[in-house]
């Protein structure tokens, strides 16, 4: 097999998982009408739809470079039962540490390197449910595409069985790095 026919079929295979995703769903964020990262409060969303509450993860963390205690405020709501670790904390403040605000708000459609991560409105999130999403019984694996990275970075949710509602358990690949904006990029 040559590396033409294996760089193929790896495509291929890539292409194939997306395939069988088996419900995307844009978030529209109505609620919110000025930057996103001014919000002091979640707006309404459903509980009980863990791409709702995958996406409200994405609000909350872009609340971090203007005020971080209402960050984890939000952070703390959307956890539920078990708040934030200082552990936890530390690590979204050394994501933020290198000014590097632009990371959330790529999460939103339209947002790019190109437009300086300035999202499209009406603002929408994309939450992607894979076939194996929900695998392991009480919880939910769910992608959400960002305008700087190559793949969709995930977010994992644990469900209360009590109430029926969805709580973040995992959120720390949304603060991976993504391409700088054109307007930071020397090389651009």
């Amino acid at each position: 097999m040559n590396l033409t026919t294996l760089i193929k079929g790896l495509f291929k295979s890539a292409a194939k998982k997306i395939e069988k995703a088996a419900n995307t769903k844009l978030v529209t964020l109505t609620a919110v009408t000025g930057d996103p990262s001014d919000i002091t409060t979640l707006p309404p969303f459903n509980r009980k739809d863990p791409k709702e509450v995958a996406a409200m993860v994405v609000l909350a963390l872009g609340r971090y470079p203007k005020n971080r205690e209402e960050c984890f405020a939000m952070m703390n709501d959307l956890k539920g039962p078990e708040p934030l670790s200082n552990m936890e904390k530390e690590f979204i403040r050394d994501r933020f540490m290198d000014g590097k605000d632009y990371i959330m708000r790529s999460y939103f459609k339209g947002a790019t390197p190109e437009n300086d991560y300035t999202p499209q409105r009406p603002l929408r999130i994309e939450v992607i449910e894979l076939s194996d999403s929900f695998e392991s019984e009480g919880y939910a694996r769910l992608w959400i595409p960002s305008g700087g990275a190559d793949s969709p970075r995930q977010v994992t949710l644990r469900k209360k069985n009590s109430t029926g509602e969805w709580f973040i358990n995992q959120h720390e690949f949304l603060l991976g790095n993504i391409r700088i904006p054109k307007s930071e990029d020397k090389w651009a």
